[in-house]
């Protein structure tokens, strides 16, 4: 576990020590035991263990709100003019839809315990899209992967022979799950190992508007025609469950907490990274412009920066923590997946989702619609 984690995020400093309740109060005296925080986050994120804790360390409300896309999060944020929210956590690509808006605060780094973060990590999220104009706008908040989660009795594959290549196989027709935007780029990373549709590894289609469409045409056409073999599409975590659970999917590209959830019910069901690479995202924390209680935004903030909180996080969803230390403080089972999933190998291999260009929503919300509609 901790060579492999070493080796995905090298330049990790020593595991830091829990923070006590002043260090997380560190944004203003006046947190002491009051007042409230509006969090919007994604659907499994924040539990009431995780909003326990953080009450009784800090006297501090929680309000919860939820979404289930990024889409559907900077589309709310933009329609209340940055207004509603206290704390947002956004996928750090997703940057480039907020700034232009002004829909997210420059965050005060003086205010948060940075040195709780990896620094690799950190240092990553600028090229990703965590910062504007030479500051800092999101902070990195976990990672994981979308790779391929499979019924083993039904498809009996080796670690080394996963592949995205086997939803397309006489054996998946009808049994695949996918998430529309996700299955354009697993697909489009399958069609370029094999030198069907050259894309430089998916790379392409953040060149130009036109090398996007040429690929994702390609890759859309290669769904559709394909697409006796799709039991389900999903869009969000209760869904991808249900796609295995109720619609009959048996394989699927799915996110890990999916996969490695299914795993804990039932040892049938891996999640395994594919040869072509798992498809990789890292989620963030920002302050919305239109924030009330941004002393308590920083608090609260500073509380998903503490070893323990991110162990619990990790331990809640299966989704790996941006915080130094937090395996220490997860649970074996975490512990016992990561190393089963993840390898010097396939770390080594991952691909990770680059910064939104200015056509890349527009031209992926059209590919999304043409494969949904066929």
């Amino acid at each position: 576990m901790s060579i492999s984690r070493r080796l995905m995020l090298k330049g990790s400093a020593a595991a830091s020590t829990l923070l006590a309740a002043p260090a997380i109060l560190k944004a203003g005296d006046a947190l002491a035991s009051s007042g409230q925080v509006n969090v919007f986050a994604w659907g499994d994120y924040i539990q009431e263990n995780m909003i326990d804790k953080f009450t009784k360390d800090t006297g501090i409300t929680v309000n919860l709100s939820t979404y289930g896309s990024n889409d559907e999060a900077v589309q709310k944020l933009k329609a209340a003019g940055g207004k509603g929210f206290d704390v947002i956590f956004p996928s750090v690509t997703n940057g480039p839809q907020y700034y232009p808006d002004n829909l997210l605060k420059p965050l005060d780094e003086s205010k948060l315990t940075l040195d709780n973060l990896i620094p690799s990590m950190l240092r990553d999220s600028v090229q990703l899209g965590g910062t504007y104009r030479g500051k800092r706008m999101l902070l990195p908040f976990n990672w994981g992967t979308e790779a391929v989660t499979f019924d083993s009795t039904v498809f009996p594959m080796d670690d080394a022979d996963v592949s995205l290549g086997a939803f397309w196989t006489p054996e998946a027709v009808g049994k695949v799950a996918f998430r529309q935007k996700s299955a354009l780029t697993g697909v489009g990373l399958y069609l370029d190992a094999i030198g069907q549709v050259k894309s430089n590894r998916m790379l392409d289609v953040y060149k130009t508007e036109d090398e996007a469409r040429r690929v994702y045409s390609a890759v859309a056409a290669f769904i559709i025609e394909n697409k006796k073999n799709i039991a389900a599409f999903w869009n969000n975590a209760t869904e991808a469950t249900n796609a295995f659970k109720q619609a009959g999917a048996a394989i699927g590209q799915t996110w890990d907490t999916t996969g490695l959830l299914l795993n804990r019910e039932d040892a049938k069901w891996k999640y395994r990274m594919p040869k072509e690479g798992g498809i990789t995202w890292m989620d963030s924390m920002g302050i919305p412009t239109g924030a009330e209680n941004v002393d308590q935004g920083y608090a609260f903030i500073n509380a998903m920066l503490d070893p323990k909180m991110a162990g619990m996080f990790a331990t809640n969803t299966g989704y790996n923590s941006a915080v130094t230390g937090a395996a220490d403080h997860a649970s074996e089972s975490y512990k016992k997946q990561f190393s089963e999933v993840y390898n010097a190998e396939n770390l080594a291999n991952l691909w990770w989702w680059q910064a939104d260009q200015p056509w890349t929503s527009p031209v992926v919300g059209e590919y999304v619609d043409a494969v949904t509609n066929a």
